[in-house]
Parts: C-alpha cells; sequence; structure tokens
C-alpha cells in the first residue's frame, strides 16, 4: 500500500527557519549582554572596590612607593610621635619608633623584613598610594603629582602604654584599655616586646641580627597577644554567660538553684562529671542569687544558669558580643570561640558538661584580650558595643581625615547592663568579691570588674585575668589584662588593673 504524506507532527525536525533579522537581533542582545557584563565587573573591581585593592598590604603600587617614598608620621592622642623618619648615608629614609612597648601594635617597617602591625595594615596610606578619604582618593588620580603620605593620629596614649608594659614585666601577657563610649583604644599591650627600631635599621647586619634574636624567641614576641593571643578566659567568661541567661531569660537577677550550696562541696554531678568548687564559708548555706554568685564567683551557680540557658543561646548572645568572628578593627584579630564546635548538642557542644564548664569560661572556651575588653566595655555603655579604633585622624596636603565613632553591635537592653555592672562593683568592692580582686578597688574611682582564674593542663599554673570599667557611675575606660600562667585572677591581673586605671586617672587630670 502507498504510503500517504507524511503529517508535519511527525517530522522528525519540528523546527522554523528563523529570519536574518531576528537572528542578527538575538547577536547585538548578546553581545550587549556580554560586554554589559564586562563593564559592569569592570566598573566594580575599578571604582567600587579600586581603593581597597590599591590600598592593599601586597599591592604592587604600595611595595613600589613604599621603598622611595618619604612615610607618614604615627602620633598618638596628644601628639607625641611613635614613628617617623629619620634618613641613612644615601639620603634614604628609614623608621624609628618612640619605645618598645609599641612593638606589638605599631609594629615594623623594613627594608629587609618588610612590614608588620599598623606600618602593615596602613602602609598605603601611610606611603601616600591612597588617601584615608575616599572622595579625595578619587580626586587625586587626576592631579599631576597623586603621592599624598599620610600622618596618622592614633587613640594610643604612649605614656599608658609604657605604664601597661612596665607593669607587665618579664610576664608575657597583653593589656587593653579603651573607651567604652567611642571605641577608641588608649593602650593595646604585648608583652614580650621588641626593638623594632633595631628590625628597621638600614644597616643590614643590624636588622638582620635583631630580627632574628625575635623570631627565635621561644616567648614568642613577634606575637600580638592583645589582638591574635588566644587564651581560656576563666571566670571573666561569666559575664558572658550572665548576659546570655539574663538576656533570653533563662535566669532573672533573683534566681537561686537549691542544689547549688551542697554541690559546692561534693560538686555538680553532670551526666556523670562532677563540676567543682570551693565552698564559699561566707555564703553560708544559702543559694545564692545572681549579684551574689557574681561577687563569689560561683562556678556551681553559673554551670546551671548555663545548662538551664542552653548552649544554643550561650553562643548566640556571645556572638553578639563578637565570638566566632574577626573583630572589626585596624588591625588584624583573631575569632574568640565559646566552643569548638561540631557537637551534637545545640550551639555545636559536644554534651551538656562541655556546655556546664564553658559557662564558667572553661573547656574549649577561648578569648582575646580585646574581646574580654569589649565585653566590659559593652556592660560600661549601657548594652551597645562602639567599634573599636585605633586611628583616629589621617592628615595629609590635601588635609585632614577624621573618623568618628560608629556603632558595632547592640547586644542588651541598658536594664540588663545595669543589672550586670551592679554584681561587678560588688565583685570589687564587696566584702567576698574584694578577695577574689585585690589591688582593683582604686581609693576615689568607683570600680567594676571580674578576675578570672583560667585553668590549664596539670603541671601548668593558670592564666591571671581581670576585666572591668570604672568610673562605676560614669564609665569612661574599660580594661583587660591577662598575665599568663602567673596564678589566679588575684595574683597579677587585678593588682596590674587598679594600678592601670589609677595611670590612667592621673592622665585624664592633666
Amino acid at each position: 500500500m502507498t504510503a500517504g504524506p507524511r503529517s508535519i507532527e511527525g517530522a522528525a525536525w519540528t523546527g522554523r527557519r528563523v529570519g536574518i533579522g531576528q537572528a542578527l537581533l538575538r547577536v547585538v542582545l548578546a553581545l550587549a549582554i556580554a560586554f554589559g557584563g564586562l563593564a559592569a565587573g569592570a566598573g566594580y573591581w575599578q571604582v567600587l572596590r579600586s581603593s581597597e585593592l590599591s590600598s592593599a598590604p601586597n599591592d604592587a603600587a604600595v611595595i613600589a612607593a613604599a621603598r622611595r617614598v618619604l612615610r607618614g608620621e604615627i602620633s598618638d592622642r596628644d601628639g607625641v610621635r611613635l614613628a617617623w623618619n629619620k634618613r641613612d648615608a644615601n639620603g634614604e629614609p628609614y623608621r624609628v619608633y618612640a619605645s618598645d612597648s609599641l612593638s606589638g601594635v605599631i609594629g615594623y617597617a623594613s627594608r629587609r623584613f618588610d612590614k608588620a602591625g599598623l606600618e602593615r595594615q596602613w602602609d598605603a596610606q601611610l606611603s601616600g598610594v591612597v588617601s584615608a578619604d575616599p572622595l579625595r582618593d578619587f580626586l587625586r588620580k587626576f592631579q599631576a603629582d597623586p603621592s599624598d603620605p599620610q600622618d596618622l593620629q592614633t587613640s594610643l596614649v604612649l605614656e599608658l602604654q609604657d605604664a601597661a608594659v612596665a607593669a607587665l614585666g618579664r610576664n608575657r601577657g597583653a593589656v587593653v584599655m579603651l573607651d567604652p563610649r567611642t571605641g577608641e583604644v588608649l593602650v593595646l599591650a604585648s608583652t614580650p616586646t621588641f626593638d623594632a627600631s633595631a628590625i628597621a635599621n638600614p644597616d643590614p647586619e643590624t636588622a638582620g641580627a635583631a630580627f632574628r634574636q625575635v623570631n627565635e624567641d621561644e616567648r614568642r614576641p613577634l606575637l600580638p597577644r592583645a589582638t591574635q593571643g588566644r587564651y581560656v578566659p576563666g571566670s571573666t567568661f561569666k559575664i558572658v554567660t550572665a548576659i546570655a541567661a539574663l538576656g533570653s531569660g533563662a535566669v532573672t537577677p533573683a534566681t537561686s538553684f537549691e542544689e547549688q550550696p551542697a554541690a559546692e562541696e561534693r560538686g555538680l554531678l553532670v551526666d556523670g562529671f562532677r563540676v567543682r568548687d570551693g565552698h564559699h564559708p561566707a555564703t553560708g548555706d544559702r543559694a545564692l542569687e545572681f549579684d551574689e554568685a557574681v561577687e563569689a564567683s560561683c562556678n556551681i551557680w553559673f554551670a546551671l544558669a548555663g545548662l538551664r540557658t542552653g548552649g544554643e543561646a550561650l553562643v548566640d548572645w556571645a556572638g553578639r558580643l563578637g565570638f566566632g568572628q574577626p573583630i572589626p578593627f585596624d588591625l588584624p584579630t583573631a575569632a574568640a570561640q565559646v566552643t569548638g564546635g561540631g557537637g551534637s548538642l545545640g550551639g555545636g557542644f559536644s554534651d551538656r558538661v562541655e556546655l556546664a564548664n564553658a559557662a564558667y569560661g572553661q573547656a574549649e572556651t577561648l578569648a582575646t584580650p580585646l574581646q574580654m575588653a569589649l565585653v566590659a566595655a559593652a556592660v560600661a555603655n549601657d548594652g551597645t558595643i562602639m567599634r573599636p579604633r585605633l586611628v583616629i585622624a589621617a592628615t595629609g596636603k590635601s588635609g585632614t581625615t577624621r573618623f568618628e565613632p560608629s556603632v558595632w553591635q547592640r547586644v542588651m537592653s541598658a536594664g540588663i547592663a545595669d543589672e550586670i555592672a551592679d554584681a561587678m562593683r560588688q565583685a570589687v568592692a564587696g566584702d567576698i568579691g574584694s578577695a577574689f580582686t585585690p589591688g582593683a578597688n582604686v581609693r576615689g574611682l568607683r570600680v567594676a570588674g571580674k578576675s578570672g582564674t583560667a585553668e590549664l593542663e596539670p603541671g601548668r599554673s593558670p592564666h591571671s585575668w581581670f576585666i572591668g570599667f570604672a568610673p562605676y557611675d560614669d564609665p569612661q575606660i574599660a580594661i583587660a589584662v591577662i598575665v599568663e600562667e602567673s596564678g589566679g585572677g588575684s595574683v597579677k591581673a587585678s593588682p596590674i588593673a587598679g594600678d592601670l586605671l589609677r595611670d590612667w586617672r592621673a592622665w585624664t587630670r592633666r
């Protein structure tokens, strides 16, 4: 039988031919989209991100400029020079520094060993490759001589920085002092220090010997402990737990735990593990309320409060304080942590035992001194953390750019901050609290604070901690002190904090 004509539906190819005009239109549209994408990308990188890229420490233009340009000077908030230039026999500039106490914050700029600290992070501005003001930086591109080295004014106070390093002495440790109202950092001290001027010396042998010495030192003087040293915080972390517990509503200032008095003697049994704490005879057999637990630094109360709060809420509220992320700052910062994570319990805790121990600052909890200073600042500033700042102004031939304070985190209500501040005041001035914070209670200056004894592995002495603020009724300064492996918080950190708060008060009265 003869087959009939094939239907259109049965055809192997059912498309239809496109007209040349329509085909050209499609090509033009595709090219327009492609070129639009390229233009958008170029605009993004060359306009929106150009300043960021051109100020990177490893940018080729920054590196080249740093070798030939007279760098801007760096000063403290009172105008005292911290870093400036000299010229060698060939007339080429090199850096000198006012004090070894600045080595962990200002760093160095060396011909042989590159840069560290503020000298590295603000290298583009100091060498004049970019301006501190984005608008001026954009307009500079059209100038005949766009180079404009910037002088930086920092918020540091050199005499307080020197005092902090002197107070730490030969110990390894760090001190951070900042204004909780503005975030301006007055002290950012790390010990041991090193001679940055020797590393920046133009003589290769002098610079080489100096760098080898600090690089081979087992005490790690090149580590900026204030911003990148991560330490077990001990009982200073109880303030973080207090913020989480009160902020989440898990506890109130009147909360007490009936099992707490007996557990101080026998230990608190948590899933087969006993949380230990020395019984405080002064409190008798009374179940402590919140402020009493802070004053007596009661591990049992805070372990129970942490369990009631839960791991997820504890990690979340700590995150509001900056834990779990690098702190936005003029220098690189290490991220603090409440737990190492990866566990099946809320917040990443492995179990309730880890949570109970973390609640009073042990287990896998780690924090930097800068982070703990910000914890104190949050309480002092009615629950708000201002973004910490080190550089407050940059001045070049085109003028001065000032950097204003800005809010970083709104952590808790003013009411909760007040409750915690009251407890921290008792932790310094109360009959029981003063035994844990000797030396921190400065006559004529109402100090609020919390000491900490950070237990380490067997065979190592604990870290000594103190965090706090003053004056209690009008906070203007927050402080964090850590002295590595020096005993409890009452041994080293609290007396150092008291001495430095006296120095701060003397400085404010000049």
